[in-house]
């Protein structure tokens, strides 16, 4: 088990995200679906706390998937299915086998800036073609505005993720909100976490 102490301080913050706008479909059961799923400790928190999703957690790296498994047999939750090996900048045909309009939910927790502009691509294109209509893609993450990164802190952030791979980096939510409308999404909520993260609430049309 993978242990992500950033994980350990943010699930409950964006667990009120997801209980928030959700709480008008609480009476029905959801799928759900989460990008770049990490140690696992997100999805199977989530889980434990609403228990009206069922989590396909996904993830582009094996041993990622070796903890998820290990959380799901620790924590014993019931509504998270095994993980699934997932290349979020593959076309969504090769999405694990997941189907067209087949989620209601698709998350994708701090992925965004550690992933090239083909990755972005892909989870939008993805869940354009996932999502059920009315569905929901939730990112969380430090962001640009406007082409302006701030505070400092978020400045040296990209500076440090661009060392790791150039194409990484903080993208910026304009870049986002067009890649969401050419794919039938449009940016419903920009929910300000801290002084550093936002959660963006992209809605299917």
């Amino acid at each position: 088990m993978l242990l992500s102490p950033r994980a350990e301080r943010n699930w409950e913050a964006l667990c009120s995200v997801l209980e928030d706008v959700l709480e008008d479909q609480s009476h029905r059961q959801l799928s759900a679906l989460e990008l770049g799923s990490g140690t696992g400790q997100h999805v199977t928190r989530f889980a434990q706390k609403i228990p009206f999703i069922t989590w396909q957690p996904s993830d582009i790296k094996e041993e990622h998937c070796d903890s998820i498994r290990a959380y799901i047999a620790a924590t014993q939750v019931k509504t998270v299915l095994q993980p699934v090996l997932l290349d979020a900048s593959d076309p969504w045909e090769k999405w694990a086998g997941l189907s067209l309009n087949s989620c209601d939910l698709i998350v994708a927790i701090n992925l965004l800036q550690y992933s090239s502009f083909k990755t972005a691509q892909g989870v939008f294109s993805g869940a354009g073609q996932i999502l059920r209509q009315n569905g929901l893609l939730i990112t969380y993450g430090a962001f640009a505005v406007n082409g302006i990164i701030a505070p400092s802190c978020n400045e040296h952030l990209d500076e440090e993720i661009r060392k790791l791979n150039p194409e990484w980096g903080l993208p910026d939510i304009d870049v986002l909100r067009q890649l969401a409308y050419g794919n039938g999404l449009r940016l419903e909520r920009m929910i300000e976490m801290d002084d550093y993260h936002k959660s963006l609430i992209f809605r299917k049309l």
